[in-house]
């Protein structure tokens, strides 16, 4: 009815690049579904995540606040993390939760386990979690199935750590989990969530948090051996498919006009994995590092009757869903230090994005450095580089592991909308015109006082690790963490292998 506020659908991709899907450009990659959710929806061509790595960027999208603030850096949670995203932090969900929205994750958290799952989305504002509570390379894999009939997890994965088990809110139902049945199971739960809110007239929001297209890449049988891509490309169609899979359950449910779909991806592609990596198109480097391929995202909005089909280059990040998304729902924005804006006119073509900045953490930020980059209209100040082994193996030495850190005084200095690439630093030559060093002075201001104002919360990731926090559904066993297996209870291998339900 007039004046119900809108379903959210939330999907992230996991470690996919700017350059991988086909409606960004990719000659290979079979992404139908995707392409059509763009062709219908507003893509975006100049969309950012937070961080060019896991845990800090998911902090950020969740949050509507760098994730220096919450304490989520440097680097990742491990699954022994004695920290997670603090109970203080205010989700999307608990924010929409209080306007009366269901709210359910399934997926990839990567956000805390904590002891007795106290970090654990069901203790952020969800009502119901499908999912690996990290990134499933986080537990050994040289012995699991990623492709069936029998085809095994290329790589070897974390050692010496429990296998990586899949949690049904707070409890575990599988470990390991099961590769080829895991999206699926997931289409499934998040079917069931969607019809059980349309029948019941609930408003709602779905965070769909694929692992796709992270390493180890996985599939099930449907998808199996069906891309000119190999295994990175048939990972991402397994993706496109769920896609089609929950925009069929809004139709089937009868909420696909009143529902906003939101997709894009945690950060930059792992291209030290070579052609088991992800692409960054014509951008450079790529996960791990402050270049534009670390933390560009692909991004597309979709909203039938609502946001007109076509192309934007305003600037936004994942940092403005919240803001947008308590906008739309009508909920009063949190008594917090945000650091999103509402991007309502850039989804409805109403004006301009408010956003007029980007700064650029690494993966261990340092207050004394402060942010690597900025982003001020159509240009982007390097003030220090380096790279990262996430992106290694490709010709450019600057994206490399072994890359050292480097002080650039003066600035780097690119125009993103002529050189998206960063190949020509507007200050290399011999004569520089007067106004970009009038923009370059404004930068160097907002820097001075973006880091000035940051308030550092404390390290959850510092707080270290404990093996007894690694998740074991048989908690007594020994010895650990090898024998933390338990067999699939049957009514999982029957009611989330089928379409009919998880029993929410």
């Amino acid at each position: 009815g007039k004046g119900r506020p809108p379903n959210v659908v939330l999907l992230l991709a996991d470690d996919l690049g700017f350059g991988d899907l086909g409606c960004f450009g990719h000659p290979s990659s079979a992404t139908p579904r995707l392409d059509r959710l763009a062709a219908q929806g507003l893509r975006f061509t100049d969309f950012y995540a937070t961080s060019p790595v896991c845990s800090p960027s998911r902090a950020g999208l969740l949050t509507g606040r760098y994730q220096t603030r919450s304490g989520i850096y440097p680097g990742v949670l491990y699954p022994g993390s004695r920290g997670g995203l603090p109970l203080a932090e205010l989700t999307v969900a608990e924010l929409l939760k209080g306007r009366g929205y269901a709210t359910a994750m399934v997926g990839k958290w990567h956000l805390g386990l904590g002891p007795d799952g106290a970090f654990l989305p069901t203790r952020q504002g969800f009502d119901h979690y499908l999912g690996v509570p990290y990134s499933h390379d986080q537990g050994p894999c040289q012995n699991l199935t990623c492709f069936p009939p029998d085809t095994r997890c290329f790589g070897i994965c974390d050692q010496d750590v429990v296998l990586a088990p899949l949690f049904w809110n707070l409890s575990i139902v599988e470990q390991p989990v099961s590769f080829p049945h895991l999206e699926a199971r997931y289409a499934a739960f998040a079917r069931d969530f969607i019809d059980s809110c349309a029948r019941r007239s609930q408003p709602f929001f779905l965070y769909y948090a694929s692992h796709h297209t992270h390493y180890p890449q996985f599939a099930s049988r449907e998808y199996t051996g069906q891309t000119p891509r190999g295994p990175f490309g048939d990972a991402l169609l397994e993706l496109d498919g769920s896609v089609g899979r929950l925009l069929q359950a809004l139709r089937d449910s009868g909420v696909h006009d009143n529902t906003l779909v939101f997709f894009t991806s945690d950060n930059g592609p792992e291209t030290m994995r070579m052609s088991r990596g992800g692409s960054s198109g014509l951008l450079k480097c790529g996960k791990g590092t402050t270049y534009e391929g670390g933390m560009r995202e692909p991004a597309i909005a979709y909203w039938p009757g609502h946001i007109t089909p076509g192309v934007t280059n305003e600037l936004a990040s994942t940092l403005d869903i919240l803001p947008t998304l308590a906008a739309l729902a009508g909920v009063p924005l949190p008594n917090v230090t945000l650091d999103g804006f509402d991007l309502s006119p850039v989804l409805f073509g109403t004006g301009k994005s408010p956003r007029k900045a980007m700064f650029y953490y690494p993966p261990a930020p340092n207050p004394l450095l402060g942010v690597f980059a900025v982003r001020y209209g159509k240009y982007k100040a390097h003030f220090f580089t380096q790279g990262a082994f996430h992106s290694g193996t490709t010709p450019d030495h600057d994206c490399h592991g072994l890359t050292p850190l480097v002080a650039r005084d003066p600035p780097l200095l690119y125009d993103l909308e002529s050189d998206p690439a960063e190949n020509y630093n507007l200050l290399g030559g011999t004569t520089v015109k007067p106004e970009v060093l009038a923009v370059l002075k404004e930068m160097c201001l907002q820097k001075a006082v973006f880091d000035e104002q940051m308030k550092f919360g404390e390290s959850q990731i510092r707080r270290g690790k404990d093996p007894s926090l690694e998740p074991c559904c048989a908690p007594q066993c020994q010895p650990k963490p090898s024998c933390c297996r338990c067999p699939s209870p049957s009514w999982l291998l029957r009611s989330l292998g089928s379409p009919s339900g998880s029993r929410l």
